[in-house]
């Protein structure tokens, strides 16, 4: 399998036969989800921690001896204090800020950074890093006459090219870089079609920012 740099594929798709032609596989636009092992690591050690804790407490207490002071303490502030308390009702909104974005993370995907591309065979997936998409596709812009220097961002369905050009007529360079940006983007075999959007201007004077 042949592609642009640092794209990644789930399994190597095997070869194919000579004289077939493979057609996108449906369900190829969906985004890669992470792992979130940090976020996983860390609330298994918090949820650790704190079951460990209690356990402990409980075995002291009935092996009959005094139980851990703090839990004691806190027992006595949660029955002592009003629910309009400002510890309370602080320690309620850490608590609802925390689940919401646990909750956040089990629902969405992640890895923002992963382009999806067509998949051709059912078994692979494959994703193409956006900086190496806009690495690509700002070398191709340099390649057209007349383009000083260009910047490049690929976003999740938009890609926005900035470029600078300081010979040729701005319109000329203009078509020029709409042909070849839609070629690169046509080969860059993303699942979900990127818009492009072109802007083409001189260099400022020495100076001056442009």
């Amino acid at each position: 399998m042949t592609g642009p740099p640092n794209a990644t594929a789930d399994t190597a798709p095997p070869p194919a036969e000579s004289g077939t032609t493979t057609s996108p596989v449906p369900g190829g636009h969906r985004r890669f989800w992470s792992a979130r092992r940090i976020p996983a690591g860390l609330l298994a050690l918090v949820i650790l921690v704190i079951a460990g804790a209690f356990l402990y407490d409980v075995v002291a207490v009935r092996a009959d001896r005094a139980g851990m002071s703090w839990r004691r303490e806190l027992a006595r502030q949660l029955a002592e204090r009003p629910l309009d308390d400002v510890w309370v009702l602080t320690g309620a909104a850490v608590a609802a800020a925390l689940g919401l974005w646990l909750l956040v993370l089990a629902v969405t995907p992640g890895l923002r950074s992963l382009l999806p591309m067509r998949r051709t065979h059912p078994d692979v997936r494959a994703g193409l890093d956006r900086e190496a998409a806009a690495t690509v596709l700002r070398d191709r812009c340099l390649e057209v006459a007349g383009v000083q220097s260009a910047r490049v961002t690929v976003k999740r369905r938009k890609t926005d090219v900035h470029a600078v050009s300081h010979f040729r007529g701005v319109d000329d360079v203009r078509a020029d870089l709409t042909a070849v940006l839609d070629e690169a983007l046509r080969g860059l075999g993303l699942a979900r079609p990127s818009t492009l959007s072109l802007r083409v201007r001189r260099p400022g004077r020495k100076g001056r920012k442009p």
